[in-house]
């Protein structure tokens, strides 16, 4: 090997070693350029989009309203409690007015959706044009949302929860017995989603993500560890 492809090969190392270092200190979680809000920045929460469903003997879910109310109550409840530890200035948006902005918060769990797959998701799922960085937007629909409530940021939030029935307990019981004790799936899942949003570009400068076989927002004492997960390395105030 003469000096000038030692030199050459070494360079390209470098260069490898560097991106792979960049690649390791990026959060996932959050924009490129994006770490923290910044003081006095006005915040309102979204009404979280939440349904429970109770999966009967055959293995159907079916939705349950008196679940789905307690589970809607619990997380607005715990998320009112937990402001102050996010040093944040937020305001929720009324039940009433929600309906006003279906439309924006049924776009945002089209592109969460997007998100859990293509940036969460298996790498081969990656979308090359993403560079893996979140890079994601709801675009200017978001505008009209700031001229309403004088927001700086919107929070959104979806949760889906499902439980086994007693029906559904007992036919796992059996199937392990005829399984000779092989794991059975417990028949309930919980998957989540919440984003921080500038509301003058629509840019998503935050996100996390559930997803797992644990999780109950239907009771209180469960519903403040699913809040405590989901809003886990929450972007709080610098």
């Amino acid at each position: 090997m003469n000096r000038r492809t030692a030199v050459v090969l070494f360079a390209v190392v470098v260069s490898v070693l560097g991106a792979s270092r960049t690649s390791w200190s990026q959060t996932p979680n959050l924009a490129p350029g994006f770490s923290g809000l910044p003081k006095g920045a006005k915040v309102v929460m979204m009404p979280a989009d939440i349904e429970i469903y109770s999966i009967s003997a055959g293995g159907v879910p079916e939705p349950r309203a008196d679940w789905t109310e307690a589970g809607q109550r619990n997380f607005k409840s715990i998320v009112t409690r937990r402001q102050g530890t996010l040093g944040l200035s937020m305001t929720q948006l009324a039940e009433k007015d929600a309906d006003d902005f279906a439309e924006i918060s049924a776009l945002h769990t089209a592109i969460a959706r997007a998100i859990a797959v293509h940036h969460f998701g298996p790498g081969s799922l990656n979308l090359p044009t993403k560079d893996g960085k979140l890079d994601w937007s709801l675009g200017d629909s978001t505008q009209a949302l700031k001229k309403a409530t004088g927001a700086d940021y919107a929070v959104f939030s979806w949760v889906r929860d499902s439980h086994a029935s007693a029906e559904r307990q007992a036919a796992m019981v059996a199937i392990a017995v005829l399984s000779l004790g092989r794991a059975v799936p417990r028949g309930g899942r919980q998957t989540a989603y919440a984003s921080l949003v500038e509301l003058d570009t629509g840019r998503i400068l935050w996100f996390n993500r559930l997803s797992r076989e644990s999780g109950n927002i239907k009771d209180e004492a469960d519903a403040e560890e699913t809040v405590e997960s989901l809003f886990k390395a929450f972007p709080v105030v610098k």
